[in-house]
């Protein structure tokens, strides 16, 4: 982890124009081809969920800006940071927090995120360490084929950890999609930074070998 100089930082403008905003969030929500990913998933039977969190999570941690964070202030860099996703375990209607430790490599995350998933199961909880922010909330609304959501949300102190949403597989033709909402703090990224995200997103869902590295 690094703190950024905020003297020579090209973006301190923006940051002190958004930071003091009352609602200094936005959201973009949009449909990806998940097609292949879909197909890669089913052929080797693995939870769309975890595999779905991996994507989300690799190109979080390839864009700079998604591993920035407001600190009193000031703004750091982490180095990775990890998906912290809503799970609801088998026959609960409710739901829990976990953490899935970040791996690039598609086998090793998926691996300790089972392991991950199956120790929570035995003690759910929604307790959250305030001071712990390399992480990525990651949420999925699989009933609904959403156009747009927003979240509930400390704005005092600023939390900018962003909020990434999956949403319902639905089938047009021969291909299948899904909604993704992207939720940031505006003083750290703009549309751009959000549209990088949604492409670099794309391309890893379009690898056919992705989930075998």
């Amino acid at each position: 982890m690094r703190t950024i100089d905020l003297t020579t930082w090209p973006r301190r403008a923006h940051f002190d124009f958004f930071l003091h905003h009352t609602q200094p969030h936005f959201s973009v929500t949009a449909p990806l081809d998940v097609t292949t990913f879909r197909t890669a998933v089913r052929d080797r039977g693995l939870s769309v969920m975890t595999a779905t969190s991996y994507v989300l999570a690799r190109a979080a941690n390839e864009l700079a800006p998604f591993r920035w964070r407001i600190r009193s202030g000031a703004v750091v860099e982490h180095g990775q940071v990890h998906p912290s996703v809503i799970d609801s375990g088998p026959g609960s209607e409710l739901f829990h927090f976990c953490t899935l430790p970040y791996h690039p490599d598609a086998r090793t995350f998926l691996t300790g995120a089972a392991e991950a998933l199956a120790q929570q199961r035995t003690q759910p909880s929604l307790n959250e360490d305030p001071t712990q922010d390399d992480l990525l909330y990651l949420s999925s609304l699989p009933w609904v084929a959403f156009t747009g959501l927003t979240h509930a949300m400390h704005l005092n102190p600023p939390d900018s950890i962003p909020r990434l949403t999956t949403g319902r597989f639905t089938q047009t033709g021969d291909q299948w999609h899904m909604p993704l909402s992207v939720q940031v703090h505006h003083a750290l990224m703009d549309g751009r930074h959000v549209g990088a995200y949604f492409e670099a997103v794309q391309a890893l869902l379009d690898q056919p070998d992705l989930l075998s590295t």
